[in-house]
């Protein structure tokens, strides 16, 4: 039997002209506008070779004292090779391989985002304080960016420390920021909020890619050496961030929520107690945990495969750096008219068909990477420009269903259990591309290994009945579902 929904909150967007809505819409674009900088230009390019590299230098001043800064850098991996027993880094008293470092911050952030989200969410609904948590979390991880400036020679440990904290507030500004769309958007309206800020999401990222990548390829002209062309690009982002976030600060405002506890810990321990009260309550909708179930595999096969494109176009298609940024920067622009696009099909053939039919694409491109020719950009760029399409859409489109088969009053908690179901579900895409290479040391037979995530996904999606989990969550059914 269906579970009563939470008291209504009187805030309904209905209750709201279409012209406010519209207002606070446009500012919420903004945060995806604002956010994407971190991801695009911090995860997705700089960070990662950047923070190894001074790992680098660290165990060379450490191990090989003897040899130039300069040489150990370039001939690091010869020199791991003739002694074996050097070429670490200490991390906390364990000695790490600097190739790995960055990927251990990685699991590190991770494995935080898991623990701490649920607890982000209980708190913005518990509380109703979600722009002040919004800004919050924003600036935090804005200067946490900023910080990355400050990071060279050998402080490898504070480029961790900076970005485990920087990705921790991103992703629970994330979940507060996702919470707003119910409360901005009528349920007809939004599929294409929702696409629109993914897409715009996309346009902002890509923009300051642009510029950065024209400053670090052009670093010499100017008169700056790669490592201050990199902090520089990374810097910018965390200004990016900061200076943007302004504008849904200024324009959202927060709903009403039933009394609560009225100090800052006592609303602490009230939030664990809701946190607790919706795990168990989400047995309860069960068509609601099973698209969550569903998400979680079919994402996890496109984030998957988006964290290895690099390494898929460099090790199996023998791609320069060149090709692999700019088939990087075209992806961001084109997927903002691919979120575009993707919102209007659902708005003629209805959402979960859109979603199960780009479901379906993904699984002819990750197929489609069994035949891609070794050297052959074009044919790389092909296989770029079609996920570019269906990128930023279907995200943006599993992100408004998800709003529908939630309860109100409860929209940052389940979002926070989306978020975690996104991080948590990386690791099971990295162990079986991590299977498939060793059995095979074939990074297209490990690409193509995701279809299993897209078959499995659009199999359990088609068996959500969603009128009935809309009506479950005591939702209205939009017109086209």
């Amino acid at each position: 039997m269906p579970v009563p929904a939470p008291p209504a909150v009187p805030d309904d967007p209905a209750h709201d002209s279409p012209v406010a809505r519209r207002r606070e819409q446009r500012a919420w674009y903004f945060y995806d506008w604002a956010n994407s900088a971190f991801y695009t230009t911090i995860v997705s390019v700089f960070l990662g070779p950047y923070l190894i590299a001074v790992a680098k230098t660290s165990a060379c001043a450490t191990d090989f004292p003897s040899v130039a800064a300069a040489t150990c850098a370039d001939d690091f991996d010869a020199l791991v090779a003739a002694d074996p027993g050097l070429g670490y880094v200490d991390v906390l008293g364990a000695d790490i391989r600097p190739a790995a470092f960055f990927g251990l911050t990685l699991t590190v952030a991770v494995f935080l985002q898991i623990v701490f989200l649920p607890i982000v969410g209980a708190l913005a609904d518990h509380t109703g304080r979600k722009r002040e948590l919004l800004g919050g979390f924003a600036y935090l991880g804005a200067l946490a960016t900023l910080g990355l400036f400050f990071v060279e020679g050998d402080r490898y440990l504070l480029g961790g420390v900076l970005f485990v904290l920087a990705n921790l507030a991103y992703g629970a500004s994330v979940v507060v920021y996702d919470s707003f769309l119910p409360q901005i958007s009528t349920p007809d309206e939004r599929d294409g909020v929702s696409s629109r800020g993914w897409a715009i999401g996309y346009l902002g990222g890509g923009l300051l890619l642009a510029l950065n990548l024209v400053l670090y390829l052009q670093h010499e002209s100017l008169g700056l050496s790669e490592g201050m062309a990199v902090r520089i690009c990374m810097m910018s982002a965390g200004l990016w961030w900061a200076t943007f976030t302004l504008i849904p600060l200024l324009r959202l405002r927060n709903r009403p929520v039933p009394p609560h506890e009225t100090t800052a810990l006592r609303s602490v321990g009230g939030s664990f107690r809701q946190l607790g009260r919706t795990l168990r309550e989400l047995r309860r909708y069960p068509l609601t945990l099973l698209f969550l179930v569903a998400y979680l595999v079919y994402n996890d096969g496109i984030q998957t495969v988006i964290g290895n494109s690099a390494a898929f176009a460099s090790e199996a298609l023998k791609l320069d750096r060149t090709v692999q940024i700019s088939a990087i920067l075209m992806v961001q622009f084109v997927a903002f008219f691919g979120a575009l696009l993707l919102g209007l099909l659902a708005r003629r053939f209805g959402t979960k068909r859109t979603v199960l039919g780009s479901l379906v694409v993904w699984t002819v491109i990750v197929v489609s990477a069994l035949f891609v020719e070794e050297g052959e950009p074009v044919q790389f760029y092909l296989l770029a420009l079609a996920i570019a399409i269906v990128l930023g859409g279907t995200q943006a489109l599993s992100r408004s269903l998800f709003s529908q088969v939630i309860p109100k009053g409860r929209e940052a908690e389940y979002f926070s259990l989306l978020q975690i179901s996104d991080k948590g579900s990386a690791f099971i895409g990295a162990l079986t591309v991590t299977i498939a290479l060793q059995l095979t040391n074939s990074y297209r037979i490990a690409i193509v290994s995701m279809i299993i995530f897209f078959v499995l996904g659009f199999v359990l999606l088609a068996l959500v009945n969603l009128p009935k989990a809309i009506r479950a969550a005591g939702n209205e059914v939009p017109e086209r579902i």
